[in-house]
């Protein structure tokens, strides 16, 4: 009996710690690019139906929004935008504040209202964290976002992924020019960052070194710049982030349907034939 009962609790044992070192079940998200900065009509709504359809765990935008700067006429735009929003609440939806969603105090407000965060702030899903950052009003990052982002990074370390997100990409030529010594890139390397997010300019950009990947999502509604073609990065669309243990995947999906991988695009655009 005391045999038996030795196994029992050897069994419980093993069975305790097999589940503690088991792999986190997996899930994946949709990354969200700019709607405005001359948005155009309908385009938004196209890309969160066809996202939506993808049953994402949550979305994460990086910003523009609302055309805004405007006070006046900024809380009708926030309440246009939630009736698009209205039949995918169920989705998790964390915002990052664009330049043309907080120009000013009352705007800021406005972003804490219908967004229900704070311009900068974290949280965790599954074992991914994911730090916004608030750039909305300057090019680069202030020395007080670089406060914020050290200290959030440094308590939650023990975190296996980590995704920095913000509305313009102020790292873009230091990440360009694989300069390893910017404030926030030491940052992430410090901290174990993986993937640096951003919007702003419209077109898909992508560039890893140091094993920090830096990605700029294409225009989920802001209009197109630039040469306008798709294999230089200018199309509507959206991403899929599948997360698997610590292995990230990107897809990322044109409204026409043409899909890729992050791995296809570098930063001067595609440089494979999409699937």
């Amino acid at each position: 009996m005391r045999r038996l009962f030795a196994a029992i609790l050897f069994s419980a044992a093993i069975l305790a710690a097999l589940a503690q070192t088991a792999a986190p079940p997996a899930f994946h998200f949709v990354i969200l690019g700019d709607r405005t900065g001359e948005a155009q009509p309908g385009v938004w709504q196209q890309v969160w139906k066809k996202a939506a359809a993808r049953n994402p765990a949550i979305v994460v935008g990086v910003g523009d929004t609302i055309q805004g700067l405007d006070d006046a006429t900024a809380d009708a735009e926030w309440r246009d935008a939630e009736r698009t929003l209205a039949p995918y609440r169920a989705i998790p939806l964390y915002l990052a504040p664009g330049n043309h969603d907080i120009w000013s105090a009352e705007s800021e407000k406005l972003f804490e209202k219908y967004t229900g965060h704070p311009p900068h702030y974290s949280f965790d899903f599954g074992n991914a964290h994911f730090t916004i950052l608030d750039n909305s009003r300057a090019d680069d990052f202030s020395a007080a976002e670089m406060a914020f982002l050290a200290a959030d990074l440094e308590k939650h370390q023990a975190k296996p992924l980590k995704f920095i997100v913000s509305h313009r990409p102020s790292w873009l030529v230091n990440a360009a020019l694989r300069n390893p010594n910017f404030e926030l890139h030491r940052l992430a390397r410090k901290y174990g960052v993986q993937y640096v997010i951003a919007g702003h300019v419209h077109q898909l950009l992508h560039v890893t070194f140091d094993g920090v990947t830096y990605f700029c999502a294409p225009s989920a509604g802001g209009h197109l710049r630039a040469s306008g073609k798709y294999e230089d990065g200018w199309f509507f669309g959206y991403t899929d982030v599948t997360v698997t243990g610590t292995s990230v995947r990107f897809e990322i999906e044109s409204l026409d349907g043409r899909r890729t991988s992050l791995a296809d695009w570098g930063l001067l655009g595609l440089t494979v034939r999409p699937r």
